[in-house]
């Protein structure tokens, strides 16, 4: 719905355990293996859930559906019992969960209906789910044994809160960049992007519920036109969803966008000769939440269309056409469309991002063919031996879950929390990415005495990033990296300054009036009113308010002095609106019948909630000095929990005073860690004034180091300034301890970059200046990706440009040797490649060996080659001093090529294998 708005290769079977070591610092900061607490909880939970869901994961969901049974219960329904199998539908309120959609299911047979959530990462309805590590840094983990583990993470939270369908994994590539939704993939790898998304599905549907792979395809772009060839749409773009199908995905979701010129929901290509014929997918394909256009997609692949109804207030109303009804149609919507309300589900832009960068509808897809089922049905455009058949691969589906056998689970339960948390501790570690380490990591015993940590995501986790489809996270259990720093290094001298203080303070007492009085005026929805010095109610103070209230305030904010504003409307337990002088200034982002939760959370408009837990709607507002009209709502958001609204403020002067505090503070400290992030915006940047701070943090302090929670590369110019960089990504709640784990040693970073880093977004493909048809504006109105298969670090190395960091990257605390590399012919006609790794450093830690295959000297003609492709890769786990031979298989396809003179797969000539730490750092060689 967000876009709206904005087989499996199994690498070794013998694979050692993901089994983690930590270290204790011991005079020089080397590292031994020590045994924790924590170890023993992974472990022990790992044990319980990760690793015993493999045996229920064989058996459920079942290969095959009893196909019998299917038709005979389709032979007893009727045309209209069959629709509700391919349409959504609104559920009772009295039990609807706040999930993106429903199916009705077919009561009368005792076919069950089905609820399915948003993702990734983990899961969106109206009660918060634990927030996994971002997409991307799963990704970095390069781990098979994590992605499952997320999955199971994602199923265990589905069977929880009473989910069927869970609407994830992405497996688009990151291709731009710039894409709105680029951060939520698994990377620029068709390969990488296949495996992790693919035992992800096996994790998450081993819990029993269904999981919907998306976007089917070429949903890589800000373009809602895409125009691919056929070889680099087999092999780089559909290519992760015969990975999903391959490893039992029970339902595809189609994309918003045209591909080669349909629509990519009515796109009888895409979905009829490749995805079901050629992949034999047999579970059913759902359109993505408003991308159908037309009754007749369903001639052309498409079985089921989403959300269908809408409830009559819900901001889609007038947004969302509803195709598949065969009652007599309703009366057209009289609910404007309001784009600001719709903005406000993903959160406007924050005082540090680039003005406008808000919602733009401007570019979706409003050519539509109004023509309702019913009608089709009559003039035979539909027969209903097509709905017939489009039903019934979703009752295949529902039987192959056991869910026609009770095995559907709808109650809610208690989340297995500290199971959950486990996994997504590990996964933050795993996933951290090294970047730059001049001596400067681990932190020693000087850097602790005299430790400055800075900026925001010190004080509080970046759990999230950016809020859209995916888990809200608990917020009680977030522990930020500045406290987690201090309770694993309990006599270390730590300062912190805030630098951007994103709670701020609330707006004093003498800056309100109404009506020459002071204080704001209270209208409550009983028409009693009463006068507030402040707007200042929450659990902090003791003040906050009953449930379920709307609440109105009123009167006049007088500012000093003329300048920009920081204004910070706060909440939780209700929505809430914000206007000066007449003009919307901003408001929280849950909306009713917004089908993203309806539940306002404190993630959802500023990626940090506020230190002690409320949403935060920041917004900079430039007012003269002197009285300005306000007025702030609140009103119930239906969690039926005491509303909590505060105005909080941030002068022009208080930012000065902060940043000049970071400043002394760094200058004071041995060692300085500066903590920076961004929510996706402004492109290859971090927003605000963070690369100042860090350049002027680097120029009073030689010891700093960065820390970056950031899902796509940004510029940094500062790189060369500071001693040590290591990328976090968006953590998850368990976040802060895994930071401080990578900062004090106790943890060994491994992850690798799941994309190039480039030394300016020019560098890419797709913003490549000399190719604006790669680009979203394409030119006249078409984005064709005439790159072909050479995406992300192939298009590096095929025109020799130099990134900053290359795909496969990162460094580690210890060092890592390369030897007896070997090639065989595999069982299956692919190849099994060995190689030697050696620890030669001082502590333990995992490396991450990778496979590629350099393009054939004897090319065909007409066919395009990558000069090299990831091929296979493992993880292993390494004491200092230990070898281990590592075999990694690489499966058949990536030994073949797409013919389109053909229209099949043809095996290439013969290729050379060659085996590193990265896409560029490829120590070793061998010939087929």
């Amino acid at each position: 719905m967000r876009a709206l708005m904005e087989g499996s290769l199994l690498i070794n079977e013998e694979r050692s355990k993901d089994q983690h070591f930590y270290a204790e610092e011991k005079g020089s900061s080397a590292m031994s293996l020590r045994k924790s607490k924590y170890l023993a909880v992974v472990f022990c939970l790992g044990a319980l859930s990760v690793f015993s869901v493999a045996s229920w994961g064989q058996a459920v969901p079942a290969e095959k559906a009893d196909e019998a049974r299917v038709d005979r219960l389709l032979k007893q329904m009727t045309l209209e019992e069959k629709m509700d199998l391919i349409r959504g539908g609104l559920e009772d309120p009295s039990v609807y969960q706040g999930q993106a959609g429903y199916l009705p299911g077919v009561p009368r047979l005792h076919v069950p209906s089905l609820r399915m959530a948003d993702g990734p990462p983990g899961l969106l309805t109206r009660i918060a789910g634990q927030a996994e590590t971002a997409t991307m840094g799963v990704a970095a983990t390069f781990s098979t044994k994590d992605a499952e583990a997320n999955g199971v993470v994602i199923g265990r939270e589905a069977r929880a809160l009473g989910i069927d369908v869970v609407l994830q994994p992405f497996v688009n590539i990151d291709r731009d960049i710039t894409f709105a939704r680029a951060y939520n993939t698994f990377g620029e790898d068709p390969f990488l992007t296949g495996v992790m998304g693919a035992a992800e599905i096996r994790g998450a549907q081993g819990q029993g519920v269904m999981a919907q792979t998306k976007h089917y395809v070429g949903y890589d772009s800000n373009s809602y036109n895409i125009f691919i060839d056929q070889q680099t749409l087999h092999e780089v773009y559909a290519a992760p969803f015969a990975e999903a199908i391959k490893a039992g995905t029970s339902s595809v979701m189609c994309s918003y966008n045209r591909i080669n010129g349909p629509f990519a929901c009515g796109n009888s290509d895409t979905l009829k000769t490749i995805l079901k014929d050629e992949m034999g997918f047999r579970g059913f394909v759902t359109s993505d939440w408003g991308g159908v256009h037309s009754v007749l997609f369903l001639n052309e692949g498409l079985d089921m269309e989403m959300p269908g109804a809408a409830e009559a207030d819900s901001p889609f109303k007038a947004f969302i056409n509803n195709y598949f009804v065969t009652a007599p149609p309703e009366p057209p919507s009289n609910k404007a469309l309001d784009p600001e309300e719709l903005a406000g589900i993903l959160g406007g832009p924050i005082p540090e991002e680039p003005k406008g960068n808000g919602l733009d509808l401007g570019g979706f897809p409003r050519d539509n063919d109004k023509t309702t089922m019913r009608e089709a049905l009559k003039n035979g455009t539909i027969t209903e031996a097509t709905i017939t058949a489009a039903a019934r691969r979703v009752l295949y589906e529902i039987d192959r879950f056991g869910y026609l056998d009770g095995k559907q689970k709808h109650d809610v339960t208690p989340q297995a929390i500290e199971e959950n948390a486990a996994v997504i501790r590990k996964t933050a570690e795993d996933a951290a990415v090294l970047l730059k380490n001049e001596h400067a990591l681990p932190l020693k015993n000087d850097d602790l005495q005299s430790l400055a940590l800075i900026g925001p995501g010190a004080l509080q986790i970046a759990a999230i990033g950016t809020f859209g489809e995916r888990s809200p996270g608990l917020t009680d259990r977030q522990i930020g990296p500045l406290e987690a720093l201090k309770k694993g290094a309990p006599s270390a001298n730590i300062s912190f300054a805030v630098d951007d203080d994103m709670t701020g303070v609330p707006v004093p007492a003498s800056a309100f009036s109404h009506d020459g009085t002071p204080g704001l005026l209270r209208t409550e929805s009983s028409g009693r009113e009463k006068v507030d010095a402040q707007l200042d109610f929450t659990h902090s103070n003791g003040k906050s308010l009953p449930a379920s209230g709307t609440v109105t305030w009123k009167g006049t904010l007088t500012v000093p002095s003329e300048g920009e504003y920081w204004l910070y409307l706060q909440a939780l337990g209700a929505r809430a609106r914000l206007m000066i002088d007449g003009k919307r200034i901003g408001q929280t982002g849950a909306a009713k019948g917004t089908v993203h939760g309806d539940i306002q959370y404190a993630t959802q408009d500023n990626g940090f909630p506020t230190v002690d837990g409320l949403d935060n709607v920041r917004r900079a507002v430039q007012l003269t000095a002197g009285p300005h009209s306000i007025t702030v709502m609140a009103s119930d958001d239906t969690s039926k929990a005491p509303e909590q609204i505060r105005l909080n403020w941030m002068t022009p002067e208080q930012r000065e005073s902060n940043h000049k505090a970071a400043i002394d503070a760094a200058k004071k400290a041995h060692t300085a860690v500066v903590f920076v992030w961004t929510r996706g915006k402004p492109d290859f940047a971090l927003p605000g004034e963070q690369d100042k701070l860090v350049e002027e943090v680097a120029a009073v302090n030689p010891n700093t180091i960065v820390v970056m929670n950031v899902s796509q590369p940004v510029a940094m110019p500062w790189l060369g300034k500071v001693k040590g960089v290591v990328q976090m990504w968006w953590t998850g709640d368990e976040g802060g301890w895994a930071t401080a784990d990578v900062l004090l040693g106790k943890v060994n970073p491994a992850g690798r970059l799941p994309f190039t880093w480039a030394k300016q977004l020019t560098d890419y493909a797709a913003n490549d200046p000399a190719h604006p048809e790669r680009s979203a504006k394409g030119v006249d109105g078409k984005t064709t990706y005439s790159e072909g298969v050479d995406v992300g670090y192939r298009w590096f190395d095929k025109e020799k440009i130099e990134p900053l960091f290359p795909f496969g990257f990162g460094l580690s605390y210890t060092t890592f040797a390369y030897s007896d590399l070997k090639v065989a012919k595999a069982s299956d006609h692919g190849l099994d490649v060995s190689v030697r790794v050696k620890n030669t450093g001082s502590v333990a830690g995992d490396e991450v060996p990778q496979v590629y295959l350099d393009a054939p000297e004897k090319q065909p003609t007409g066919v395009q080659f990558a000069p090299k492709t990831l091929a296979a890769f493992d993880r292993v786990t390494l004491a200092p001093g230990e070898s281990k031979d590592v075999v990694m298989h690489v499966a058949p396809r990536a030994l073949e090529y797409w013919s389109v003179a053909e229209k099949k797969w043809v095996r290439s000539d013969a290729r050379r294998v060659r085996v590193g730490s990265s896409s560029r750092d490829l120590k070793l060689t061998a010939e087929k």
